[in-house]
């Protein structure tokens, strides 16, 4: 039996997808569906959310004339499909890595991503200033904004409904919300008859009639108010929508979102109607491969995998990583004191409070893609005695600044930011990077930080973090450390007090007085290669801890006796923990020369962790070479003259 062509090569555009007739577009999802599925299994990243979308992303790029109508992807972890179909098939095997596409939205990889994304809620929001801004330029274009169940938790969704459904300058901006409904299985509504009356109150007829009818009613406000809450009445029998109405956008739904027939019929109804209109669809996340489906967290974003077998754990247990170490300190520590309360922003497996939710479900809370209310919900919970930790990203605690600020540090409470994905984070890029945690929290008032080297000291500046009685902060970055084994028992760290774990044994450089050379000062995991590079340059080497409190009297201690001071960090160096250590020497009216190293004033793209570690200067071999290109070869790093010219 011959096979008929394949449909998914052809497709190099949405203009080659707008060519196939509607009965050939299941097979092409079919198609889509197996390349996404290949794709990650060979280089890793989100699989079930992408499952999901395959339908759903054919119809928008069918029914709308992209790119010239936007489409705006909330969060884009669910855009492969999308990717796939606008040029960038043949590239998805570079996906996440050094050099290649990203896996979410880029305004620079392709037209077609009109909006970089990559945090949530952020759709509707830049979707309606396109809107209103293809308005004022006098442009003919549609405007939708695709976000997801998750996403329509957080405030910022409702803030730009809120906005969009007001007419502004008394005319309703035409734009179009997609809601990807992917949490609730297709329930019974999902049928015959809501595909019906999806199809009719997306409908010319309906909307004209309904128009008219208001026009008509609003003459006699009684009857407009009768006729107004019947129609929700109706509408509220077979769908959530009343909502998304009060808002003053026209609800549709909810539909199959697998279903071609339902979904490509009714987006044609919207893209020709006019104001703030809403669509609900509901999806299945890793729909159409079984192992995604039965188990969609743990197929989120899986790594490389062989798809006919599925994810499969390794024969050796890998490292403990910095989310176990914490997850596993966090129930240790609630069983000691149970005072202590949970809070996650939707990132339950992310953050490692599976087992904890397990064993203290009364103590647990996700309050979903909610950083601001994350942070003043621990203040109010700290106001009665209870002492919370909050489990979030560093990324993400960006997105609760000014709570962190006003509710907490203010009123200093104490709350614990157990930070998780401090610095680089490799495949996820610079959306993802904890990169600016340590400058935007060490100038806040009362707010402690702590930078634990490995997973030992990790456990130990939690709870020494927990103990205080203010805010405090300890970043730690993703994956594993050192390999240190981890002590059982919740020991604390001295207070503000960093440690030397090396020091320098050749003689002192010539000229310098008796100072012992160059003194690396190394702030979280980065204390590992300094301590390598310190090997081959006979460097002493502190383990500093803490960025704040600072250990000043060590950084004195370190300036009297070397001739020059060296900072690392895995953080950006404005502003950063290099910063504080220049601030302490002002302060003390101590001046010699010092190298600040860390993240530069750039954003880092996504690739491989350590290589990208190394392509900034910041391995072992990369810190020696730093050394010796600021400060010469040794043994003579720093010159008489300029050890004079420093004031020492």
């Amino acid at each position: 039996m011959t096979l008929p062509p394949r449909l998914l090569p052809r497709i190099d555009s949405p203009s080659d997808l707008r060519k196939l007739s509607r009965n050939e577009l299941p097979a092409l999802a079919v198609e889509l569906r197996d390349h996404v599925l290949q794709s990650v299994a060979r280089t890793g990243g989100h699989l079930s959310s992408n499952l999901g979308t395959v339908e759903l992303t054919i119809a928008l790029h069918y029914v709308f004339d992209t790119p010239n109508d936007r489409l705006v992807w909330d969060v884009g972890h669910q855009t492969y499909p999308h990717k796939i179909l606008t040029g960038r098939r043949d590239r998805m095997g570079t996906l996440r890595q050094q050099g290649g596409i990203s896996g979410f939205p880029r305004r620079d990889e392709s037209p077609y991503d009109t909006f970089g994304t990559a945090h949530s809620s952020t759709s509707i929001s830049a979707a309606l200033g396109m809107a209103l801004a293809s308005r004022l330029k006098g442009e003919n274009r549609r405007t939708v904004a695709i976000i997801g169940d998750g996403a329509m938790s957080a405030g910022m969704a409702f803030e730009a409904l809120n906005n969009g459904g007001v007419p502004h300058a008394g005319i309703p901006a035409d734009m179009l919300v997609v809601l990807n409904d992917n949490d609730m299985s297709i329930s019974p509504p999902v049928g015959a008859l809501n595909k019906y009356l999806a199809r009719l109150m997306s409908g010319r007829f309906y909307t004209a009639a309904r128009e008219g009818a208001k026009s008509v009613l609003k003459n006699a406000p009684p009857l407009f108010e009768l006729a107004r809450r019947l129609e929700e009445h109706a509408k509220g029998m077979v769908n959530p929508g009343t909502i998304f109405e009060e808002f003053g956008f026209n609800y549709v739904g909810p539909i199959d979102g697998h279903d071609l027939e339902a979904l490509i019929p009714t987006l044609q109804n919207l893209r020709e109607a006019r104001g703030p209109q809403f669509l609900h669809v509901v999806t299945k996340k890793g729909f159409g491969y079984q192992r995604a489906e039965a188990d969609p967290i743990n197929y989120h974003g899986p790594g490389k995998f062989d798809p006919a077998v599925g994810i499969v754990k390794p024969a050796t247990p890998p490292k403990t990583t910095f989310t176990q170490v914490f997850g596993q300190w966090l129930c240790d520590m609630a069983a000691a004191d149970e005072r202590l309360v949970a809070i996650t922003p939707a990132m339950r497996e992310g953050s490692g409070l599976v087992e904890f939710e397990r064993r203290f479900p009364a103590r647990y809370h996700d309050v979903g893609i909610a950083e601001q209310h994350a942070v003043t919900f621990a203040a109010g919970l700290a106001c009665e005695g209870l002492k919370p930790v909050v489990a979030i990203y560093s990324t993400f605690l960006q997105r609760g600044y000014d709570q962190l600020i006003h509710d907490v540090a203010i009123q200093n409470l104490p709350v614990v930011f157990a930070m998780d994905r401090a610095g680089l984070v490799g495949a996820d890029g610079a959306t993802h990077a904890g990169a600016y945690d340590i400058a935007f929290l060490r100038c806040v008032p009362n707010m402690a930080v702590l930078a634990p080297a490995d997973e030992r000291e990790c456990r130990q500046a939690l709870t020494t973090a927990f103990h205080r009685d203010h805010p405090t902060a300890v970043r730690y970055p993703r994956g594993a450390g050192a390999g240190v084994a981890i002590e059982p028992q919740l020991d604390v760290l001295p207070w503000g007090k960093g440690e030397i774990r090396r020091t320098a044994e050749r003689p002192a450089a010539r000229g310098s007085g008796g100072a012992q050379r160059v003194a690396i000062l190394a702030f979280g995991t980065l204390l590992y290669p300094s301590l390598v590079a310190a090997q081959a340059l006979d460097a002493t080497v502190a383990n500093m801890r803490f960025v704040k409190p600072l250990d000043t009297e060590l950084v004195l201690e370190l300036a009297r006796t070397h001739d020059a001071l060296v900072t690392v960090e895995e953080g950006c160096t404005m502003g950063g923990a290099g910063s504080a250590v220049l601030e302490a020497l002002a302060a003390a009216g101590v001046s010699l020369p010092v190298l600040n190293l860390g993240l530069p004033d750039a954003f880092i793209e996504h690739g491989d962790p350590a290589r990208l570690l190394a392509d900034i200067g910041l391995d072992a071999a990369g810190i020696e070479r730093s050394i010796l290109q600021r400060f010469g070869p040794k043994p003579a790093l720093v010159s008489p003259p300029l050890r004079a010219a420093a004031g020492a």
